[in-house]
């Protein structure tokens, strides 16, 4: 690699020693030696990775950096930008994954001879998993950014052109080196998927992701049959990640660096053969021949410039021509006509494309012939944009010999959101579960059993007026209120029971006395005595294993762990112990949760921090108790423009004995049972007011 200092944000600082972002701000303000920005802006800085390092080890507080994150750094730092470091990184990755023992032989060279040998060695790789015509897609993504005025040349063919792919391979190959090891740590795919996630979350804003939960779902509603799988707008490949034993897949993206990165992801997930192809799809289609098994899709939203003026005749649009405000409906089409008859098309859609009368024609052109078989609606949260309730259309390319099935099936998961709602707060697994279950026996028998608010089928000729209008919340009647009248009274006897728990728990101030002047320490200073230890949460992640996460949302509600913890390397996360404290750091609240055994075992999520208390120097109880402080967390906050944030290090609690603690521990944990008590009888009073609401409404609940 290039000799420069490469740059570290204070979060990066902050995962290198294993601390929240805050210690690094106490770091910055009570050590003049820590080291000064050499970059950034000023309200985020950068500071050059050797002084970081240096100091963290001076300071006792890293012995060295972990492989990963040395590897991270220099793919940050890679001359020729992140995406081409990236995509030199896959390329080895897949030829350490596929070619071992050539791996091997190459790395017993030196860094000049490896830097000679190795484009004919990924050349042979790439050629064998993507097809002699994709090399050309990778070639293009290293010699798009150094210049080079033929960007399709082999690998091989641009050797000794000092505009070349391998042009930065020789200041490349220490990096290369360094991925290859952490694929011996890792395993190659998932030290691909480490620095792919880490370059996808340092972008948020580039690109729009598909999560995992509705992806693994739209594969599921395509079905177990399907082996030859296209998406045309592929992204960075999670549609395709989720398909269940595929014979080939097939990506396409507007996008050259996606198009690399995401057929890179797919050859090293599995052993499927991989097309990846850049272009746009609607105008330019790279797969316009094969007819696949199932097509799955989350295509961009709202967009004019999709091609309505050049693809006026385009022999797609069997079911009409799209208008210009309706390109989801020229997806829709595309899809449908690169399938075999009778296979499944599967696409992300937005509301509004079920009810837009400017797509009715269509939409009654789709189920008349059968090719619409089911629109179910998302909680709101589940993808973006997070803030709708996105849909998921199910189509099947009409078969020529059969009849159009009479049926439409709709169904709604918006009451499978989860308490409070959000993207953190989904179940999967409930969304996952009731979907399947209304969709596979209405896949087999073109009917299904009516689940009264959650999947109905119902007979196309009666969606097929003015409007077609094929939302399902306007085709489902909702459920019985809560349950019925017999649910509601056992809501109504459980808040009387809670109501008089709140009472027998209503503490008694007790007489008024001075403040005490306690002698005075804070969390940073017990954390340094060994009293305590500070973790982060937010990080490590497993691919393996369902780990429920204690989420931000989970804390501020009192409910138990909610969260789910992302795909990826299998990093060790924080797990919850019973005595261990939690603080909330976002927003300057006062809310502190004391873990108990039914929350012990979960991991912390993002955006909390844990206290884990010595036993023989701390009472948690005691602990949570003086943290939650008005004037406590008033001093210990800081300020930004949208934010308020917590430094947990500079919270204050008296020195005091450690019966003293305890005693004081027994009244603040008396005072959590009342708050709960009173939470819970929130949620009660809430859910007997609206079910009654519904009830009268209804008719299910009479009015004497």
């Amino acid at each position: 690699m290039p000799d420069r200092s490469s740059e570290v944000t204070a979060a990066e600082i902050a995962r290198l020693a294993g601390v929240g972002r805050a210690a690094v701000s106490n770091w910055r303000r009570r050590h003049a030696d820590f080291p000064k920005p050499v970059g950034g802006t000023e309200t985020s800085p950068s500071f050059a990775l050797p002084e970081v390092e240096q100091w963290l080890r001076d300071q006792g507080k890293l012995a060295e950096i972990p492989l990963r994150e040395r590897v991270w750094q220099d793919l940050a730092d890679h001359l020729a930008g992140p995406v081409p470091a990236l995509v030199q990184a896959g390329c080895t990755l897949l030829l350490v994954r596929d070619r071992h023992p050539a791996w091997l032989e190459l790395t017993a060279v030196s860094d000049e001879r490896l830097a000679e040998l190795l484009p004919a060695a990924l050349e042979q790789v790439l050629t064998a998993r993507f097809g002699e015509d994709a090399v050309g897609l990778f070639t293009e993504v290293f010699t798009a950014r150094t210049g080079s005025a033929t960007r399709t040349e082999p690998f091989t063919e641009a050797a000794g052109s000092s505009s070349g792919p391998e042009a930065s391979l020789p200041e490349s190959v220490p990096f290369l080196r360094g991925v290859a090891e952490l694929a011996a740590e890792l395993g190659a795919r998932q030290a691909f998927e480490f620095l792919l996630g880490r370059y996808l979350d340092a972008n948020p804003r580039q690109y729009t992701l598909t999560p995992p939960g509705p992806a693994a779902l739209m594969a599921g509603l395509a079905g177990a049959g399907a082996r030859d799988v296209l998406d045309p707008a592929a992204g960075t490949g999670t549609l395709l990640r989720a398909v269940e034993r595929p014979n080939a897949l097939y990506a396409q993206d507007a996008d050259p660096d996606l198009a690399a990165l995401t057929g890179l992801r797919l050859a090293l997930h599995s052993d499927a053969t991989v097309r990846a192809r850049a272009g746009d799809t609607l105008r330019g289609d790279a797969f316009p021949k094969p007819a696949f098994d199932a097509v799955l899709c989350h295509p961009p939203f709202n967009e004019r410039n999709w091609g309505h003026d050049e693809l006026a005749y385009d022999p797609r649009w069997e079911y009409g021509f799209p208008a210009r405000t309706e390109s989801e409906l020229a997806w829709v089409q595309h899809t449908l006509a690169r399938l075999r008859p009778g296979g499944a098309a599967v696409l992300l859609m937005p509301p509004a494309a079920a009810s837009r009368r400017s797509g009715r024609r269509i939409r009654a052109g789709l189920l008349r012939r059968g090719a619409l078989r089911a629109v179910i609606a998302l909680p709101a949260g589940a993808a973006p944009p997070y803030g709708i309730p996105l849909h998921i259309w199910v189509l099947r390319k009409p078969d020529p010999g059969r009849a159009a099935p009479p049926e439409l099936l709709f169904v709604d998961t918006a009451e499978l959101a989860g308490a409070g709602g959000g993207r953190d707060k989904l179940d999967w697994q409930a969304v996952h579960s009731a979907v399947l279950d209304a969709w596979q026996p209405f896949d087999k028998h073109g009917t299904a059993e009516e689940q009264p608010g959650v999947s109905r089928s119902v007979p196309v000729i009666e969606l097929l007026d003015d409007d077609v209008d094929l939302a399902p919340a306007r085709h489902l009647p909702p459920p019985a209120a809560a349950g019925g009248a017999d649910e509601l009274l056992r809501v109504r006897d459980r808040l009387a029971d809670t109501l008089r728990l709140t009472r027998e728990l209503t503490p008694a101030p007790a007489a008024h006395a001075e403040p005490v002047p306690w002698p005075a320490t804070t969390v940073g200073e017990l954390a340094r005595a060994g009293a305590l230890v500070i973790s982060a949460g937010g990080t490590g992640s497993t691919s393996s294993e369902a780990v429920p996460v204690l989420t931000e949302q989970d804390v501020l509600s009192g409910t138990a762990p909610s969260g789910t913890l992302p795909e990826g390397p299998d990093e060790e996360p924080v797990r919850l112990e019973e005595g261990d404290v939690v603080v909330p750091v976002l927003g300057g609240g006062s809310v502190v949760r004391v873990i108990d055994e039914a929350t012990a075992g979960a991991v912390l999520g993002r955006n909390l921090q844990l206290l884990h208390p010595d036993p023989a120097a701390l009472d948690p109880w005691f602990l949570a108790g003086f943290l939650r402080g008005t004037a406590n967390t008033r001093q210990a906050s800081s300020y930004a423009s949208t934010a308020t944030r917590l430094d947990v290090r500079r919270l204050q609690l008296p020195r005091l004995p450690l019966a003293d603690q305890q005693r004081y521990g027994e009244r603040f944990r008396a005072l959590a049972e009342f708050e709960d008590a009173l939470k819970q009888a929130g949620r009660l009073g809430e859910q007997l007011v609206q079910g009654l609401y519904d009830g009268l409404t209804d008719g299910t609940v009479t009015r004497e």
